[in-house]
């Protein structure tokens, strides 16, 4: 295998590794936040993407992305107000089973709202055909996009739980929630907001991964996977280690293809999960164990 070959494998690695590290994110602030492990996640980038479609063919492309990231937002909002909000000191079985059942319930809606076929938005620069030179490598333009974007999300989450006074207050909440409501921090709003910026995150990872992986309605599953593999592989509540786990999954996947066949890809994902939970459940930048920690 050529250093150009290996260069081609390494940055299609890093480019799924984002989109995975994206939804391992929205875990974690959600886990972070109330304890809670959503298994809906990988449901609200199938909605980012699915939105954003339909509203491009009516409006211009940024702001069909926009709207979308919003209403994906507002949809994580009431999936939170209506099934989750009123349960008190739920078990972790119980909220294990509710979040895997909205899964199905926004994937099965997605289902007569669109269709089972594949939609995809256009590229937001350059075409499908066009693509650069990076030492040998071929990219899409659209790959330059999915990493900016993964880039300034991780970046503007870390700088709002560390220099925001709501962000803050969420890592409060994520520590001692009994301390935080003494305080006359609004729990219930901030467990709100963290729906709210998790579904988001996820719709704009949606919209920005269209494009090159296209869209369908049952692809929230895959990535939920994924999205759970790196969260506690880099520990959960972990938001940097995250993003380590993701890159590092998207890579091993990556080069697993060069060795397996393709219809074997998923399975690196899955046997690195079940590794992790039976040796080193904390994951690998957890501690003792996996609590609920806020941004590290």
């Amino acid at each position: 295998m050529g250093a150009d070959q290996i260069l081609q494998y390494l940055l299609s690695g890093i480019t799924t590794g984002s989109v995975y590290a994206i939804v391992g994110i929205g875990f974690n602030i959600i886990y972070s936040s109330t304890g809670i492990i959503n298994f809906a996640q990988g449901e609200f980038l199938m909605l980012g993407g699915m939105i954003s479609v339909s509203l491009s063919h009516s409006m211009p492309l940024a702001a069909a992305i926009a709207a979308a990231v919003i209403m994906t937002g507002l949809i994580g909002v009431l999936l939170q107000r209506l099934f989750i909000s009123w349960l008190k000191n739920p078990a972790v079985l119980r909220m294990i089973i509710i979040t895997i059942g909205l899964s199905i319930l926004v994937r099965e809606a997605s289902l007569h709202i669109w269709d089972e076929k594949v939609h995809a938005l256009p590229f937001w620069t350059g075409s499908e055909t066009s693509s650069l030179a990076v030492l040998g490598a071929r990219i899409s333009p659209q790959v330059l996009w999915v990493l900016g974007v993964s880039a300034l999300m991780v970046g503007a989450l870390t700088l709002f739980f560390r220099h925001t006074l709501t962000g803050k207050a969420m890592r409060a909440c994520a520590s001692n929630a009994t301390a935080a409501r003494l305080c006359g921090i609004r729990t219930s709003s901030l467990v709100t907001l963290s729906f709210f910026i998790a579904a988001a995150m996820g719709g704009l990872a949606g919209c920005v991964v269209s494009p090159l992986t296209q869209t369908q309605y049952d692809m929230g599953t895959s990535l939920a996977v994924k999205g759970f593999t790196c969260a506690v592989l880099g520990g959960l509540g972990n938001v940097t280690g995250a993003v380590a786990a993701g890159l590092l999954v998207g890579v091993l996947e990556a080069a697993s293809i060069s060795v397996l066949p393709l219809a074997y890809k998923d399975v690196v994902a899955l046997a690195i999960m079940l590794c992790i939970l039976f040796f080193r459940p904390e994951g690998l930048f957890g501690g003792r164990a996996a609590a609920p920690a806020g941004v590290r």
